[in-house]
């Protein structure tokens, strides 16, 4: 039987323990791992929520004081129209 690296039992030890020690480097590499990114994500939606409560706080001061520049508005056209119509229009 010729010799061929297939038939090879030695390629096929090497190529296992390759394959093992891919598998643990793998492992070592990742140890952890899933804590990380639970608590990166965790930390962003913390995070995000945090913007979106602050988000509606300044959106609701805006619209009260929205509100009150519009009620200001209105009474000082109020005030204008009034004036008009106590000035004395002096006649010719």
């Amino acid at each position: 039987m010729p010799y061929n690296l297939i038939n090879d039992p030695n390629v096929w030890v090497i190529s296992g323990l390759v394959f093992v020690l891919g598998l643990l480097i793998g492992m070592f590499m990742t140890a952890g791992g899933r804590r990380k990114w639970k608590s990166r994500y965790k930390d962003e939606v913390a995070n995000r929520q945090a913007w979106e409560r602050e988000h509606a706080k300044l959106k609701q001061e805006h619209d009260e004081r929205e509100k009150e520049w519009r009620e200001r508005d209105s009474l000082r056209a109020a005030a204008v129209k009034d004036r008009d119509h106590e000035r004395v229009v002096p006649t010719v």
